[in-house]
C-alpha cells in the first residue's frame, strides 16, 4: 500500500500478534512464527515427545513449520502457539489449531505437546481449554475436533478433560488414530 511504512507493517503485525496472544492461569500462548524456531526445535529433540510424533524436527523442519505457523496465522486467523510459563518465561509447550479436512468437510483440529518433564502438571489441559475457547468465542466455529494415537493415554484424557467425546477410530494418512469432538454449547449450556 502505497504510504505505509516498515514502521507501520511492524506496528500492525505487533497488534495482530498481542491480540492473538492468550493469557491463562500459567501460561501465555504466543502465536507461532519465525521468532520460535529454537523453542520449536528444542521441543522436539525431547526423547518422550519425539516418541509420540514419531520423529525428532530438525533445525530446517523447525524453521519451516515456524513459517508456516505465521503464514496459518496470517491467512487463516489461526495456528499454532507456543506455550510459556507466565512467571518465569519458561518454554512448557505448544498447541494450537488448524484447519484440516475430515469426511469431506473443512474442520477446526486441535492439538497440544508439552515438555516430558512437565507432563501430569495440567499443562496441555490449559492448553486445550485456552484453544477450545478461542475456537468458539473468537473464531465461531461450531465444533472442534482433536486427533491422537489410540494408545496415547494422556492425550485421550485431555481431550476428556476439556469436554471432548469419543467419535470413533479413523485412519488418516494410513495411521489408525482416535477421533474427539467437541460441539459449542447452545444457549444456556455449559
Amino acid at each position: 500500500m502505497a504510504g505505509r511504512t516498515d514502521g507501520d507493517r511492524r506496528l500492525r503485525d505487533l497488534v495482530a500478534k498481542a491480540a492473538r496472544t492468550r493469557l491463562t492461569e500459567r501460561l501465555r500462548l504466543e502465536p507461532v512464527g519465525p521468532e520460535h524456531v529454537r523453542d520449536l526445535f528444542l521441543l522436539h529433540q525431547d526423547d518422550r515427545v519425539a516418541a509420540w510424533h514419531g520423529r525428532r524436527l530438525t533445525a530446517e523442519s523447525a524453521r519451516r513449520w515456524a513459517v508456516r505457523g505465521q503464514r496459518g496465522w496470517d491467512q487463516e486467523g489461526v495456528d499454532k502457539w507456543m506455550a510459556y510459563d507466565r512467571q518465569t518465561g519458561e518454554l512448557i509447550g505448544r498447541s494450537g489449531l488448524n484447519r484440516t479436512e475430515l469426511d469431506g468437510q473443512s474442520r477446526l483440529e486441535i492439538s497440544w505437546t508439552v515438555r516430558s518433564d512437565r507432563w501430569g502438571n495440567g499443562y496441555a489441559t490449559e492448553m486445550g481449554r485456552a484453544g477450545v475457547e478461542f475456537a468458539f468465542e473468537e473464531l465461531g466455529d461450531t465444533a472442534v475436533i482433536a486427533v491422537t494415537d489410540p494408545h496415547n493415554l494422556r492425550s485421550r484424557a485431555v481431550m476428556e478433560r476439556i469436554g471432548m467425546s469419543f467419535v470413533r477410530e479413523i485412519t488418516r494418512d494410513g495411521t489408525r488414530s482416535t477421533l474427539y469432538a467437541i460441539a459449542k454449547p447452545g444457549p444456556g449450556q455449559r
